[in-house]
């Protein structure tokens, strides 16, 4: 019964379908019946199912045609929710909410679209799939809340976690569809190639099945899910894309999951969709990216179906994802993921450049970011990149990058590339192939790969050392270098294969090649203990073999170098070096330490290198080979040098050679016995040095000959003195000769001594008579060089005599006549003061003065000699000084000197008297003069020579018991000097004081440290008597202040001392404080402080926990001494730059408490060496001591010294900086630093009655804001207003400054979404609104209220009242109409009626705001705002301003543009409403309103020329009218124009009878009264208007036009520059001003002229003659500008001139005309300069002609503009003979015209007028 009720209900709807006969009617039925039809379904009775499935089919007849008719989607929804609902009522339901959701209007199915989400949860998938493709279309068209924590999202995503990961899986696989695609295509797509591998089999089980090919990135699934039943078109694709992202920018579902969304949407092919998912992710702050899964992984490819699986996305999607890779750590790290990237971009099937280029970006991404400990990884990046770089030849650039990466790669993991000297190999050849570019990016990446190979062994480092080999000699400049760094960092120092390939890389003609190997061979050594392991440098013997087997090896190839006669193995540059190389090796090997190639310097390790070659000779090794001894290193060293010498030369090498003979000439000078005269030849050479050492040479190989050498040689050597021809030659032998005395002497005294065997004596007995007097000719010889003209020769015999007398008496006379002793120094002591001297031989006189002494125990003049050096002081000769100081000391202590020794063969140290020799010592006599006598004096320059020499002394002489003996007497000498203005004179005073003291004993050392300590710190000096005579002021002496006196530095340092309790470290610190240049020089190291210096460091180290703070204050102190000094001290010292870290707190203390010290300069240096100190700072470090810093550094700020303040200054804005880093970083010490900031600088800043404090205050506290964003909102309160108040009370370009950035507040919603702030922050700001001062923070009030209230207008509306003045809160929907309404009237008024400018800017602004802000509320009142703008759009800017777009003009056409529909439109729909409002300004009592208004006027007329009809064109029209009554003010014209306009374009119109519409005659009336008005400027426009009427309308007025244009053409006379001279003379700027106007004058009379010339014969007749005779008149003697003017006015004269036309009787009157017209238009005929005159004239020609209606041959001839005159065929008569001739000239002149076609018509047309009758 039951089933039958059910089967007449069914039927019954059944009836009612069929009965319905409109589609409201069957819509009606089916939103009542077709849910309960439906649920019939799950009826158990089969008729009722089938009933229903009967009904259900006829229904979607009637429906699916008709798609107007909505079904009940919201019923079935809730149904097809339903949990009890049986499935297959739910099946159906879906078919009928999927055939409805998209009938529903865009509201309805927004309204929806929710429900459809939850519909979704526990369905099928394809039930999921048909509802999201629902969805998707509405996103589209779904309004998202602004603020979701007061609005609830629509979407209540956050508890359906898998609802949300199927949403974004269907919309990921949407924004991945192609436009336009077609799923049953045949697979087209190649498959992408994998790097594994592994995808040929998918591709190819997918093909073999069928199965259709979907696009990039999709599945079949997917692609099949997303076209769904009914595919959407390309147009709705978009819109779905695009529904996608405001889904996603409305923050529905967590960022992180929508990124790789985003992704793929920018790199959308439409325009629209890629532009939105990139502004979105700009927006987005992304703090992880996720691999982004470009590539799949293919691990589990077996197991899945081949419908699921995805395709790689396309090009275009990996180019969007890799940019965001390289900004991910994590991606980086993501591991093999990273690699599947690398791959796909390298080798993928459809990789282009683009995707290349961004792959190896991400690669050295990885390369920075990866762990050096994952091995595969860095496996497979390498096989990846050397792949490519074998396989890619297309762009360099790219394989420059390439090999960029595999440099990075072997720097951060060496371990992959060490054993693989193949690819160097590789690299090095493609570097010998590549282009240059290529070239480049090889160099860095090998140069990066050095270091991978630092530690080779065995077989590789042989390998590696063939491929150096084989590549430093290559052709091209980069390989060689990269060789050459190979070669230096992958062998050991000690290497000898690889140093030599560094000696030929030195020797490589390009600088960046042998300047960089030097360095490295040149890196001289530090001297190693044996426990250390390999020496730093190879052995001698071992590298001497090396370079010999090589040099053998390539004196037999072309490698071979020839230079002149000579053949050598390498080229000299190279050779040069090896020498020297070898000669570092001997030194090392001797157990020298080689510090400098300084010869000098170098002949300190002779000794050393003496003893080591007696070794090797004395060790001969057996006969190895055919060489025997040859084999001995030092011998093949001595043949290497001979051989470069004999080829090239070179003072180092001599030097060299010299050097090893000298330290062992027994043995070795027998070799050059038979070469005697090859030394010779050296001595001749042109260069001083090498002669001086070729001299030597000679002199030791001769000393070893026996027999009468000696005296053969010397009379040779004088012989060759006395040749006058060759001073070089003389040189060498006086040199020679003074050399081998010298060692003659030396020789003789070492036989005397007992020192050589008895045959050697009974050798010398023999001969000494004869060599006695040998050696005394020899002398004397030598001295009478001294007065030679040549200052060479002078020299060489002032060494010479040094070296004899070093060595022993001269044998010359005392005194008396000729050369003596006496005669001697007296000469040599005139030098030393002489101006004229060189330096070079002052040092060589001191020095052998002081030599004479030490070989002659009664040397007689030896205290005229000291005395004569002590009173040799000259000023500013520092250097000299040393030198005196040695020469005295080895003058005082005479024959005990170590200047007696053989430098070659003893050190200084080791040298001791011959117990024999007289001793001459008078040291005492010495220091007691310096004592009593120098150091005393008043002659500063004397002071100092004198400390110096005394500071010599207590060095060489340390021993001496003098000495020991007057410590205290030598302290307080160098104390009274300390005190010396002069810097050199401190530092010495303080080395000697600080020697004084070590050399004390105990008791000594305590009385020196308290003298010291006692005259520094009270400051006792000795007193210098003035005498007449004495220089008070010298140097920068003069006006010193008492802080920079010359004491202050020894003083800081005692009282240093003194605070650590123990005053005897102030010698320490003088010891440390070594700044003077002087010390660097030969001179000054030879004291050799600078171990003094270092074991004073060591010393003090216990001290440093003291001593690290002051001296860090110290290096910044302004007096410049101390600074030097200390910062010598703290150099020394401070080693260890992470000491200043350790010490931070205890520096922090001691600086700021002496920030506010007594003395400024203590103040000055504590605020430079805090602002030093902060730099680079951490907030942890900082943080407990900022209110202090800021506080105190406030107060330094207004400090009375000016030097202070601006150190005070640079403090404070450092830590501005560093306080504004410190609040941009996360966690919670930013939050602490703002916590501790703001306080400060809002109570005791920005409050200060210091400007300074106030302007930084108020800077920082900006800067702050800008980067502190959310950390300020427990501030805002106080802050917002605080920076406002402050706005009014900076300097103008700081509130410029701050104005800008004061908007920046609406960026800064910190406080926006708290109304507890707002309740305390919205009152404060109405009250500063209305009583703050000044303009500044009115404004900013302003700007802050309106970002205010775009964030959050509900919370505002109580206070909108409140501030009815604030514009900007009407502006927006807080405020009622009727406050807007009235807020505009109010601006009409103001803008109209007020003429302060301030005023108007501020309609203008406001008017903008509200249609920025709120455009609807702008809209509403678009009646009484727009026309406004519309007026404020013609506002012209004042003097002082240029209109750019910060105008007030610009704005009010921002607002006009922003809300009219074109401005031909907006003028159209608000007509009567502008036109009102510029009559109001029309009317107004400002001309400049008045200007404006006419000129809005104006374009109201303009924009609606043409279009103008009744009543709009009567209304303009009478507006413009009444505008022009009254008198004449700036701007008017525009009126006139406007009129013209109106008329010219609407004449038509006028011509009509309509009421309320001026006729045309009424117009011109008004018109033409006002072309009579005085102002000439207004009277143009007027008459422009007038002609403009006149032409358009064809009236008559030419008589009244011709009394006011008649006597304006003829007052106007302006001539040609080529008439007259005159105008190149004004000096006058009015006079050149009126003459333009009137010329403009001119030119506005003839255009109106023509435009007025009449139809009417009558007139005409009138005028005819005058208006042809002014014109010719003025084309004859006017400017081009005037004739062109005029030949236009002619143009249309002749156009109008009734007299032309066929008939006319009057001939007279035309002849006069014509001839008239002829003889003028030659002048524009033949004026060369403008051809457009020239043209003008033509065209004049070519009207007659057509007006004439004759076809001469002007009408064929002149169509390029040539001037001519017209020749008519029946008024030819008219022309006269003599015009003709005229004509005829004037044509001839055209036919040299530089256009061709003009020369050829004239010619022709010339012809023909000669052939008229």
């Amino acid at each position: 019964m039951a089933a039958q009720d059910e089967l007449n209900q069914l039927e019954r709807v059944f009836l009612r379908l069929g009965h319905a006969e409109t589609d409201e009617q069957l819509q009606d039925i089916i939103s009542k019946f077709l849910p309960p039809v439906l649920l019939k379904l799950s009826s158990v009775q089969e008729g009722v199912r089938k009933k229903v499935m009967e009904l259900l089919v006829h229904l979607n007849k009637r429906i699916k045609s008709r798609r107007k008719i909505q079904l009940p989607v919201e019923t079935l929804l809730v149904q097809y929710q339903d949990p009890a609902a049986a499935s297959f009522v739910t099946n159906f339901t879906i078919i009928y909410i999927k055939m409805g959701y998209p009938r529903l209007e865009v509201g309805k199915q927004c309204e929806l679209a929710p429900t459809l989400l939850t519909a979704m949860e526990g369905k099928p998938q394809p039930q999921q799939d048909s509802l999201m493709h629902l969805l998707i279309p509405t996103l589209y068209h779904m309004k998202y809340p602004a603020d979701t924590t007061k609005i609830a999202s629509p979407f209540n995503l956050t508890e359906r976690p898998k609802t949300v990961q199927l949403l974004l899986e269907f919309m990921l696989d949407v924004l991945l569809m192609p436009y336009g695609f077609v799923l049953n295509e045949s697979p087209t797509r190649p498959a992408p190639s994998s790097s594994q591998g592994s995808t040929g089999d998918g591709t190819m089980a997918s093909a073999g099945q069928g199965l259709p090919q979907p696009p990039p990135g999709m599945s079949v699934y997917a692609a099949k899910r997303v076209i769904g039943e009914a595919q959407w078109s390309a147009e709705q694709l978009e819109q779905c894309k695009l529904g996608i992202v405001k889904f996603i920018e409305a923050k529905q579902v967590p960022e992180v999951e929508t990124v790789v969304h985003l992704v793929v949407a920018s790199s959308d092919t439409r325009h629209s969709v890629a532009t939105a998912a990139d502004l979105e992710l700009k927006n987005l702050f992304m703090t992880k990216i996720v691999y982004l899964g470009d590539v799949p992984l293919k691990t589990k490819g077996g197991t899945m179906k081949q419908e699921l699986k995805h395709e790689p996305v396309s090009t275009r999607v990996k180019l969007k994802i890799l940019p965001h890779l390289l900004r991910s750590r994590l991606a980086a790290e993501c591991f093999p993921a990273n690699i599947q990237v690398v791959y796909d971009g390298l080798f993928g099937a459809n990789t282009n450049n683009k995707l290349l280029s961004l792959t190896l970006q991400f690669v050295h991404h990885i390369c920075m970011v990866c762990p050096d400990t994952n091995k595969p990884l860095g496996l497979m990046l390498l096989n990846g990149l050397t792949k490519l770089i074998n396989e890619y030849k297309e762009d360099p650039k790219l394989l420059c990058v390439a090999y960029s990466a595999v440099g990075k790669l072997s720097s951060r993991m060496p371990q992959l590339f060490t054993k693989d000297i193949a690819l160097v190999q590789q690299f090095f050849e493609s570097m010998c192939k590549e282009e240059a570019d290529v070239r480049l990016a090889i160099q860095e990446a090998l140069s990066m790969m050095v270091g991978a190979f630092a530690n080779l062994q065995g077989a590789l480092l042989n390998l590696m050392e063939a491929l150096v080999a084989a590549y430093i000699g290559k052709p091209e400049v980069q390989v060689r270098q990269v060789a050459m760094k190979f070669a230096s960092t992958v062998f050991a120092p000690d290497h000898v294969p690889s140093r030599y390939l560094l000696l030929l890389a030195a020797g490589d003609p390009r600088e960046e090649v042998c300047g960089e190997a030097q360095r490295v061979l040149r890196n001289f050594p530090i001297k190693t203990s044996e426990k250390e392991g390999p020496k730093p440098m190879p052995s001698f013997p071992d590298m001497v073999a090396y370079v010999q087997e090589k040099a053998a090896q390539r004196i037999k190839t072309p490698a071979k170098y020839i230079v002149g006669t000579s053949t050598i193995p390498f080229n000299p540059s190279a050779f040069g070096e090896i020498v020297l190389y070898l000669r570092m090796c001997l030194a090392h090997s001797a157990g020298a330490t080689p510090m400098s190639t300084r010869l000098a310097d170098m002949q300190d390790d002779a000794p050393a290198i003496g003893h080591y070659v007696q070794t090797l000779l004395s060790s001969e090794p057996q006969p190895s080979g055919s060489k025997g001894s040859e084999a001995n290193p030092v011998h093949v060293y001595m043949d290497l040098l001979q051989q470069l010498l004999s080829a090239v030369g070179g003072i180092p090498v001599m030097y060299c050679l010299l050097e090893v003979v000298s330290v062992c000439p027994e043995k070795l000078a027998p070799r050059f016995v038979d070469k005697i005269d090859w030394i010779k030849s050296l001595m001749n050479t042109n260069k001083e040095d090498m002669r001086e050492l070729a001299a030597q040479l000679y002199a030791v190989v001769v000393s070893t000959m026996t027999g009468n050498e000696l005296q053969t040689a010397v009379h040779n050597l004088v012989k060759i003195t006395k040749d006058n021809h060759s001073p070089e030659t003389q040189h060498g032998a006086i040199l020679a000769l003074g050399f081998m005395v010298g060692r003659y002497m030396s020789k003789k005294k070492a036989v005397t001594s007992g020192e050589t065997t008895q045959n050697k004596g009974q050798q010398m007995n023999i001969t000494s008579q004869e060599d006695d007097e040998l050696v005394a000719m020899a002398t004397k010889t030598i001295g009478s060089f001294l007065d030679s003209s040549s200052a060479l020769l002078t020299v060489a015999a002032c060494t010479a005599l040094g070296e004899i007398g070093r060595n022993g008496a001269l044998l010359i006379p005392a005194d008396g006549e000729g050369f003596t002793k006496l005669l001697a120094v007296d000469n040599l002591l005139a030098r030393i003061p002489s101006g004229k001297e060189s330096t070079k031989m002052k040092e060589r006189s001191i020095q052998t003065l002081g030599y004479l002494p030490v070989g002659d125990g009664d040397f007689p003049h030896q205290k005229k000699l000291l005395q004569g050096l002590m009173d040799s002081v000259e000023a500013k000769q520092v250097e000299l000084q040393f030198t005196v100081g040695e020469a005295i000391t080895s003058a005082a202590i005479g024959t005990s000197s170590g200047a007696a020794r053989d430098p070659w063969t003893c050190t200084e140290d080791q040298y001791s008297p011959p117990f024999n020799v007289k001793n001459n010592d008078v040291v005492p006599w010495v220091l007691s003069s310096i004592l009593s006598k120098y150091i005393p004096s008043q002659n500063p320059h004397v002071r100092q020579a004198a400390c110096i020499w005394l500071l010599s002394l207590v060095k060489k002489l340390s021993q001496h018991k003098e000495i020991t003996s007057h410590l205290k007497e030598i302290q307080i000498a160098f104390i009274s000097v300390l005190s010396d203005p002069d810097e050199l004179s401190q530092d010495v005073a303080s080395k000697g004081l600080g020697l004084v003291y070590e050399m004390g004993g105990e008791g000594d050392q305590q009385e020196l440290v308290s003298t010291l300590v006692e005259t520094l710190m009270t400051g006792k000096r000795v007193k210098h008597a003035v005498l007449e005579d004495t220089e008070v002021f010298q140097g920068e002496g003069l006006g010193k202040t008492p802080d920079g006196h010359g004491l202050s530095t020894y003083k800081e340092l005692c009282s240093l001392a003194s605070d650590l309790n123990q005053p005897d470290l102030v010698y320490k610190f003088m010891n440390l404080a070594n700044h003077h240049a002087m010390w660097n020089s030969r001179k000054g190291a030879a004291f050799g402080f600078h171990m003094i210096a270092a074991k004073a460091g060591e010393q003090l180290a216990p001290f440093l926990p003291q001593l690290v703070p002051r001296l860090y204050r110290y290096q910044f102190d302004p007096n410049l001494s101390i600074r030097q000094a200390m910062t010598s001290i703290w150099d020394a010292l401070v080693t260890d730059k992470t000491l200043v870290d350790k010490y931070l707190k205890e520096i922090l203390q001691d600086v700021i408490s002496n920030l506010t010290s007594p003395t400024w300069r203590v103040r000055e240096s504590s605020c430079l060496a805090l602002n030093d100190l902060i730099r680079g700072r951490q907030a942890d470090e900082l943080i407990d001591h900022l209110a202090e810093m800021w506080e105190t550094l406030f107060r330094v700020l207004d400090d009375i010294k000016e030097s202070v303040r601006k150190a005070a200054d640079l403090t404070l804005k450092t830590l501005s900086k560093v306080c504004t880093r410190m609040c941009e970083s996360t966690g919670s010490a930013a939050q602490r630093t703002v916590a501790v900031l703001l306080p400060t600088l809002l109570e005791k800043g920005i409050v200060s009655n210091v400007s300074e404090v106030r302007s930084l205050s108020i800077q920082t506290l900006v800067k702050i804001s800008k980067t502190a964003g959310a950390r300020l909102k427990p501030h805002a309160s106080r802050l917002i207003p605080a920076l406002l108040e402050a706005l009014s009370t900076l300097e103008p370009q700081v509130l410029n400054y701050l104005s800008l950035r004061a908007t920046e507040q609406e960026k800064l919603r910190f406080s926006f979404n708290m109304v507890r702030k707002k309740n305390e922050l919205v009152p404060r700001l109405c009250e500063l609104l209305k009583s703050g001062v000044g303009l500044g923070t009115k404004g900013g009030c302003a700007s802050v209220i309106v970002s205010l209230t775009v964030q959050c207008p509900q919370d505002l509306t109580p206070y909108s009242e409140m501030t009815y003045e604030g514009v900007c809160l009407l502006s927006h929907q807080t405020a009622k109409d009727s406050s807007v309404e009235k807020l505009l009237l109010k601006l009409n008024s103001w803008y109209l009626e007020k003429e302060e400018p301030v005023y108007k800017s501020s309609c203008a602004l406001t008017v903008h705001a509200i249609s920025h802000y709120s455009p609807d509320v702008l809209k509403g009142h678009a009646g009484v705002a727009l026309p406004l703008a519309f007026l404020g759009m013609h506002q012209e800017p004042g003097p002082d301003e240029e209109k750019g777009e910060s105008h007030d003009a610009s704005l009010w056409a921002e607002v006009w543009q922003e809300n009219v529909p074109g401005s031909f439109g907006g003028i159209r729909l608000y007509m009567t409403e502008l036109i009102a409002i510029t009559q109001k300004a029309l009317q107004s009592q400002s001309w400049k309103m008045k200007a404006q208004g006419a000129a809005a006027m104006a374009t109201v007329a303009k924009e609606q020329t043409g279009s103008l009809v009744a009543p709009h064109l009567g209304l303009v029209l009478t507006a413009l009218i009444q505008g022009l009554s009254g008198r004449t003010w700036a701007g008017k014209e525009e009126l006139l124009k406007a009129i013209g306009s109106v008329v010219s374009k609407c004449s038509a119109e006028l011509k009509k009878p309509c009421v309320g519409q001026p006729t045309i005659n009424e117009v011109l009336d008004i018109v033409l009264k006002e072309c009579r008005k005085e102002s000439l400027v207004y009277k143009m426009a007027a008459l422009r208007c007038a002609g403009d009427v006149l032409h358009s309308s064809q009236e008559d007025r030419f008589s009244t036009l011709a009394e006011i244009l008649f006597p304006l053409i003829r007052k106007s006379c302006p001539v040609s520059g080529g008439a007259s001279p005159r105008s190149l003379e004004d000096d006058d700027d009015v006079d050149a001003k009126e003459k333009a106007l009137q010329t403009e004058a001119l030119l506005c009379a003839f255009e109106t002229l023509g435009k007025a010339w009449p139809n009417n014969p009558q007139t005409q007749a009138q005028f005819q003659v005058e208006v042809c005779s002014l014109m010719c008149e003025k084309l004859k003697l006017s400017t081009w500008k005037v004739q062109l003017a005029v030949l236009q006015s002619m143009k249309a004269y002749f156009q109008g001139l009734v007299l032309l036309d066929k008939g006319s009787q009057n001939v007279n009157e035309l002849s006069q005309i014509l001839t008239e017209t002829c003889a003028a238009l030659t002048y524009p005929l033949e004026n060369k300069s403008y051809s457009s005159v020239r043209t003008e004239a033509l065209s004049v020609v070519d009207l007659i002609v057509k007006r004439t209606g004759g076809e001469c041959f002007f009408l064929k001839i002149f169509c390029l503009k040539v001037l001519q005159f017209s020749l008519v065929f029946e008024q030819w008569d008219c022309v006269s003979v003599k015009s003709r001739e005229q004509l005829q000239r004037s044509l001839s002149t055209l036919q040299s015209d530089n256009r061709p076609d003009l020369r050829d018509k004239a010619q022709e047309l010339r012809r023909h007028i000669q052939s008229q009758p």
